[in-house]
């Protein structure tokens, strides 16, 4: 793998497992309009995009009925879901290991920002990240590719060749090919092989251990 200098990772799926807390969070949003949903794989499709995105596509809300539908969600997700979370074994070795080699290291998430501050405190990794880059609290600049053109503005980022982005779905994949960076797929989150593979991941690491080796190799 070439080296790179500034490594950008997705939340939810990459840094942290944080399952419990959006699904508890999600059923709770539905309920609100009385859909009971307990099918995991569909609560599951919520993790990674922007919120909208899965209720518009699985439930026929149009955009602004699913920006006001996340309004719930955050009821529930503000002060209970966000803590329904952990972070991935081993993690912090890999941004130790960057930290040493003098990287420049961010969190690019289509989570708000405000969110992905407070998980990032309240886990003790703020130390490891030069930046954190999240979507604003509307819900409508939260797709990837506009996070990590966010990310890119606040640091003053221009070389793209030297940029990594890291994380576990095609949203991350896809994002970075739009913006024009390499990226690297994750299998320990919540997106396979086939899905990282078709998206045109890069690089696809299996573990958190293989992330922390393969960033060791780095130059």
């Amino acid at each position: 793998m070439k080296s790179y200098e500034v490594i950008l990772f997705d939340l939810d799926g990459t840094i942290t497992d944080s399952s419990e807390g959006i699904t508890n969070s999600v059923k709770y949003m539905l309920k609100q309009y009385e859909i009971e949903e307990n099918d995991m794989d569909k609560l599951c499709q919520f993790i990674g995009p922007p919120l909208v995105e899965p209720l518009q596509e699985m439930y026929g809300f149009s955009e602004d009925e699913a920006i006001k539908a996340v309004a719930q969600y955050r009821v529930y997700y503000k002060d209970k879901g966000i803590f329904e979370n952990k972070v991935y074994e081993g993690f912090e070795d890999v941004l130790k290991v960057l930290k040493k080699k003098g990287k420049k290291v961010l969190v690019a998430t289509s989570k708000p920002e405000l969110f992905a501050r407070r998980i990032m405190d309240y886990f003790h990794l703020t130390q490891y990240f030069d930046y954190v880059a999240g979507a604003g609290m509307d819900e409508r600049n939260g797709s990837k590719a506009a996070v990590i053109e966010h990310a890119f503005e606040e640091c003053n980022i221009t070389d793209k060749s030297q940029v990594l982005m890291v994380g576990d779905r095609k949203y991350d994949v896809n994002g970075a090919k739009k913006m024009g960076v390499d990226s690297m797929g994750v299998l320990y989150g919540f997106g396979s092989r086939e899905e990282l593979e078709e998206a045109g991941a890069t690089y696809i690491v299996d573990t958190v251990k293989d992330l922390e080796e393969t960033f060791c190799e780095m130059e």
